[in-house]
């Protein structure tokens, strides 16, 4: 039920902000979601999703009592992909769109396919909502057992096709990282905690590379790519902290400033000799490694 209302919460946002400053009469907003609920939907359930929308998400809709139109005042904030609900209404409006391609848009909508995006991704936002804790069974990768945590799910971060939740896991009282595709089995429990007021999910991952959680110290790594490869790296970059530093005769320098892990290390790599690690000697010394160990494969 929490999970059906989630998603017309964020179906009426969204239409909010497609429909701009103009905004939508009743009328309007009444036959669209008739059209994608076949339900019909009184002023009364209309006031009730506002007011909860307002409560879970901070938006607030209003009415232009001059024109009787309804309207977000700040759509442009809400859609700004750096708003601090964006990526709650993002993850949404994601798998909303999927469903909604299967029903009227067959064989018009191709997308990679993210497993553990389907299967616990709302019940885990719905635990983040009411702030309670949830309760996994959990396999990782590299084990043949079982393990059950106690977690306060604190922020979820997408890397790589997999989502990831960033917990208190109670047994061990610390932070931990998650994959939801490893998660066996998910329960949202009736228990309550409180979220730090000062949380922030990026500044938690602002000098990591992925999803690592690390005491090792940021630092400063240069590589060099070629004048292409520098068009799609300023487009996507390899990391929020990437910096262009210029020009040489051999193309274009960047920095990011971030932990190095394994999981750097094989971003490097896949670049082949389109990216060269510049400095500092460890992480350069540890990407030629890496290649020269895919090369003896190949010419043994």
């Amino acid at each position: 039920m929490v999970t059906e209302l989630l998603q017309k919460y964020i179906w009426l946002v969204n239409t909010f902000i497609r429909a701009g400053e103009r905004g939508l009469s009743l009328t309007e907003i009444t036959d669209k979601w008739e059209d994608r609920f076949s339900t019909p939907y009184s002023r009364r359930t209309f006031n009730n999703h506002r007011e909860a929308v307002e409560e879970v998400f901070g938006i607030r809709i209003e009415c232009d009592r001059s024109t009787n139109r309804y309207f977000v005042g700040y759509s442009q904030d809400v859609s700004d992909e750096n708003a601090e609900n964006a990526w709650l209404i993002n993850t949404f409006t994601v798998n909303n769109i999927l469903r909604l391609s299967k029903e009227r848009l067959s064989g018009r909508v191709s997308v990679e396919d993210i497993p553990s995006g389907h299967r616990h991704l709302t019940s885990v936002m719905e635990a983040m909502t009411e702030n309670v804790e949830i309760t996994i069974t959990y396999q990782k990768y590299t084990s043949s057992s079982e393990n059950s945590y106690t977690l306060r799910p604190y922020a979820v971060k997408e890397h790589a096709k997999r989502w990831y939740i960033l917990a208190y896991c109670v047994e061990r009282k610390a932070m931990r990282v998650y994959g939801l595709d490893r998660i066996r089995n998910l329960s949202l429990t009736a228990k309550k905690f409180k979220m730090p007021h000062d949380f922030d999910v990026d500044a938690e991952f602002a000098t990591s590379f992925g999803i690592y959680i690390t005491d090792e110290k940021p630092k400063t790594i240069r590589f060099r790519v070629s004048e292409t490869e520098a068009k799609f790296i300023r487009d996507l970059p390899i990391h929020r902290s990437q910096a262009e530093e210029g020009h040489d005769d051999k193309g274009v320098i960047f920095n990011i400033f971030v932990c190095m892990d394994d999981n750097l290390i094989m971003e490097f790599c896949k670049y082949g000799s389109r990216l060269e690690v510049l400095s500092p000697s460890e992480v350069r010394n540890a990407v030629a490694e890496q290649l020269e160990s895919a090369c003896r494969i190949y010419r043994d």
